[in-house]
């Protein structure tokens, strides 16, 4: 554990350093903490849609003054931390800042490849190739040659052994270009095998079953290959086992072990043997200042950690700022990790835990996680919520019809920080406001909006600035964690039997239900952040 000592004027230059955009740092509890916020009613009112923007306007100017970004693993990052940190002292809290390392990674030019022979023809980035995360660099013309490929696909998907073994490269031709295809070991796996075989590159094909056809956009798992590592359709990688095929790859990037760190902060009252925690990720994307995604979930649980700061809970409340999301809920996953690995009773204590990443997408949905799996069954993208993640989920959908707002649902697709948690058989439940999902016409009548456009035109880019967010979700969406928080706060009896009193109702009981607005997806994918691994199957 560390501690941050980040001074006022250091503040103040930050502010300076982003064109005078000054950050407002909290000299005291906020105003609105009041010790009487022990009732959803009270809390609710204290918690403003102008608070979570005062946040949100800071991380702007902080991302401002380092170079666009708040990415963890950068300056943006560390000063992020900081911020969190100062807010939580200056509303009475001691937070904790917890160290790890990570595997750092950004591309600092667009990738390349055309193919030069027989026939020449480019290939766009994004539509027709990718950048494995942790690619090295270089660039290369070169022949093609196939490692193993199953062309055409006749075993099962996930099968393909190809690039797995070392005897795989047996006569391969030093300085060629390996064209691989996925399945069996991680990408990872493939690329070193073909590095060390003497490939200039790599390019790794999908496979030809369904559901295993388009652009891959893995991770390598971790900075150990230094040549260019590329990820292609099934279609294309066909066109590139043609014989006589040259290709051209070229990529610029960085990639290093580095430091990045997670913020927690807890009450000093409550059951300790019961916590409850809620959580959000600080970073963003290297692309951009990561505004909605996180800013908005970070900002509005900031906002509701200091307006909590004086409630009285019956159960402890933990407040967890995660880093390294972005990579692969590497934050989180590293908390959770170290509690088995060193506090196992500790990791028992916790009752459940609340996951709050982008509530604030401009063309949003109230997307609430399917605790019960009801709406997404178990499979390849849908975890199953551990018991008691129903009775989340009921509590969120309950509060926003007391409130006469539809809600809808969105499955444990094991892409945020609800992972590691439900991983260890803990309850947990959250809202989601969409990402690159499209906006059906269903959900646009319901919901309001725009049909046929994404939930955030600008997710995981440049442009998801503070004019990206959408106040009027980010006020019904704080409201409702406030109301999650304080219910908890006081009694998880409907999740997990703990003991308590509940906290005042936010009306008389509504037995809210998701409306099924016309989606299958839950609102996109929300990116797996490259979370696979490099895929096992």
């Amino acid at each position: 554990m560390i501690r941050q000592d980040l001074t006022r004027a250091l503040w103040l230059r930050i502010g300076a350093a982003a064109g005078g955009t000054a950050l407002v740092l909290a000299a005291s509890a906020p105003a609105g903490a009041d010790p009487a916020n022990n009732t959803s009613a009270k809390l609710r009112k204290a918690v403003t849609s102008a608070g979570v923007m005062e946040h949100l306007q800071n991380l702007q100017g902080i991302a401002d003054a380092n170079g666009g970004t708040r990415a963890s693993g950068t300056p943006g990052y560390a000063a992020s931390r900081d911020y969190v940190v100062d807010r939580l002292e200056a509303a009475g809290y001691s937070p904790t800042v917890q160290e790890f390392d990570f595997p750092f990674y950004r591309e600092l030019a667009a990738a390349q490849m055309d193919r030069v022979a027989p026939t020449p023809k480019p290939y766009t980035v994004g539509t027709d190739f990718a950048s494995m995360t942790y690619s090295g660099s270089g660039e290369v013309t070169a022949p093609v040659t196939n490692v193993s490929l199953s062309i055409p696909q006749t075993n099962p998907a996930g099968t393909t052994v190809s690039g797995c073994a070392d005897a795989e490269f047996a006569g391969f031709t030093p300085g060629n270009i390996a064209l691989i295809q996925r399945g069996t070991c991680t990408f990872g796996e493939k690329a070193l095998n073909a590095q060390e075989a003497g490939a200039s590159a790599v390019v790794i094909m999908n496979e030809g079953q369904p559901g295993r056809t388009d652009v891959i956009a893995g991770t390598l798992g971790a900075p150990l290959v230094t040549i260019p590592v590329l990820g292609t359709s099934y279609a294309n990688g066909v066109e590139l086992s043609q014989p006589g095929t040259v290709l051209h790859v070229k990529t610029s990037t960085e990639s290093a072990i580095r430091q990045t760190w997670n913020v927690l902060a807890e009450t000093e009252k409550g059951n300790a043997d019961n916590i409850v925690m809620a959580g959000a990720h600080l970073d963003s994307v290297v692309a951009g200042p990561g505004i909605n995604d996180n800013g908005s979930g970070s900002g509005a649980l900031l906002e509701v950690a200091e307006q909590f700061a004086k409630v009285a809970p019956k159960n402890k409340v933990r407040f967890g700022w995660w880093g390294a999301e972005e990579l692969g809920l590497l934050g989180s996953e590293h908390y959770v990790a170290d509690l088995v690995a060193n506090d196992p009773e500790g990791l028992a204590d916790i009752g459940l835990y609340l996951n709050f990443d982008m509530v604030g997408s401009p063309n949003y949905v109230r997307f609430v996680y399917d605790g019960d799996n009801s709406r997404f069954p178990v499979g390849p993208s849908a975890a199953e919520g551990p018991e008691g993640s129903g009775a989340i989920e009921d509590l969120f959908h309950d509060y926003f019809a007391s409130q006469n707002l539809p809600s809808e649902e969105t499955p444990f697709s094991g892409r945020s920080d609800y992972g590691p948690f439900i991983a260890e058989g803990i309850p947990a439940g959250g809202l989601f406001t969409g990402a690159e999902g499209v906006k059906t016409a269903q959900q646009a009548a319901v919901f309001g909006g725009q049909a046929g456009v994404a939930y955030d035109v600008c997710y995981h880019q440049a442009c998801d600035t503070i004019a990206n967010v959408n106040t009027k979700a980010i006020d019904e969406n704080s409201d409702a964690m406030a109301h999650a928080v304080v219910t908890y706060a006081m009694s998880t009896a409907a999740v997990n039997g703990g003991k308590g009193r509940p906290a005042s109702p936010p009306g008389q009981h509504v037995d809210g239900k998701p409306v099924g607005a016309g989606t299958t997806s839950g609102g996109g994918l929300h990116d797996d952040h490259d979370h696979d691994g490099g895929d096992l199957s």
